[in-house]
């Protein structure tokens, strides 16, 4: 092994790494891409108890291909990015469809699954194929923008190039495994965003942002934009069972697939909120309860919820039951919620409510 970086790299993980997460165990194509897949944006601690009850309910690609949605995003609900769950599904029905349950080892064929990148691709040959294929998953591209000095944001393709070709070169023939696991640890546990631990890395020597005692330049930041600010009412419409009324958001966009509360129009001040259920359900409903709002942000605008509980007098039907469900809260919590919905339906003030 010639390359000092990688030798480096790979005796400190051999002391330092960690070397039992939950995917280590049985470490299969089918466990490997789910764990990438979670891992995404995601923190390992966060992760564990999701992965740990995915395997059991979906052990293989044959289980997840054919569940039904509503239980994927269920397990799904909390880690966020949903898009990945709805992808995550899509290519467990692809490998069933069209490659017999088999993934492929393939780097190209890999990337034509939903969900798939050229990183995720190229962890799945290292780790579950054991066979040499670069990464570039954020905490790489920490250590590598910090080893090389190599400014500007990772989302900018000249920079994104240039981390590729530094990945491919450092990246070994041998040890291809342990090797993608211990620059992914390096970033998570010592080449951290802020307060990198510089004393501690195999890699001090030859680090050119350390040299220059500029670790917090690398890698550079993303273009600050200011988040738009958005508002909507989310009601909480309750029969005269007790059972509230959730709707199914679109397949694709925020929150796609999954059930949340129906919303209306943040025109409505809090005295047209009957009228406003009336016209876009048809049902007659008493006046609201309020309680209070909280300020939800995605990755490219803030959303201020208002909750509004209010009574149904009418038993007139919802128009598409397909998409809009009346249930129970405690079954209603076993679906693929938002976070912030699940949050709003437990909270102190409508368990009072409800």
């Amino acid at each position: 092994m010639s390359d000092s970086f990688a030798h480096r790299l790979l005796a400190w993980y051999d002391t330092n790494g960690r070397h039992d997460l939950p995917w280590h165990h049985d470490r299969n194509p089918y466990r490997v891409w789910v764990s990438e897949i979670m891992l995404q944006q995601t923190q390992v601690t966060t992760v564990i108890p999701y992965f740990e009850a995915f395997m059991r309910r979906f052990p293989d690609v044959e289980a997840l291909a054919s569940a039904p949605v509503d239980d994927v995003l269920s397990h799904w609900s909390g880690l966020g990015y949903y898009a990945r769950a709805r992808n995550l599904q899509k290519a467990a029905q692809q490998v069933v469809e069209n490659h017999n349950g088999q993934f492929p080892e393939d780097l190209e064929q890999l990337q034509t699954l939903p969900g798939i990148g050229r990183s995720t691709a190229a962890a799945i040959i290292a780790q579950a194929f054991q066979r040499r294929a670069a990464i570039l998953d954020g905490n790489v591209k920490r250590v590598l923008a910090r080893y090389h000095a190599i400014a500007g944001w990772p989302g900018k393709t000249s920079v994104l190039n240039l981390l590729w070709a530094r990945a491919e070169e450092h990246t070994p023939k041998e040890r291809i495994r342990d090797y993608t696991q211990a620059i992914m640890d390096l970033g998570a546990m010592v080449c951290t965003r802020s307060r990198p631990a510089c004393e501690s890395c195999p890699l001090r020597t030859g680090c050119e942002a350390y040299a220059r005692g500029e670790t917090g330049l690398y890698p550079g930041s993303k273009p600050k934009k200011t988040k738009p600010e958005k508002t909507t009412w989310m009601v909480i419409l309750q029969d005269h069972d007790g059972r509230i009324l959730l709707e199914r958001r679109p397949p694709s966009g925020i929150w796609g697939g999954l059930w949340s509360l129906p919303e209306l129009d943040p025109a409505y001040g809090p005295d047209e909120l009957p009228e406003a259920c009336e016209q876009a359900f048809g049902f007659n409903c008493g006046e609201p309860a309020l309680t209070s709002g909280f300020r939800h942000t995605f990755s490219h605008y803030h959303l201020h919820i208002r909750p509004a509980r209010l009574t149904v007098h009418s038993s007139a039907q919802v128009k598409d039951a397909e998409n809009h469900r009346w249930i129970h809260r405690d079954k209603a919590l076993a679906l693929g919620l938002p976070a912030p919905i699940r949050t709003l339906l437990t909270s102190p003030e409508q368990s009072v409510l409800l």
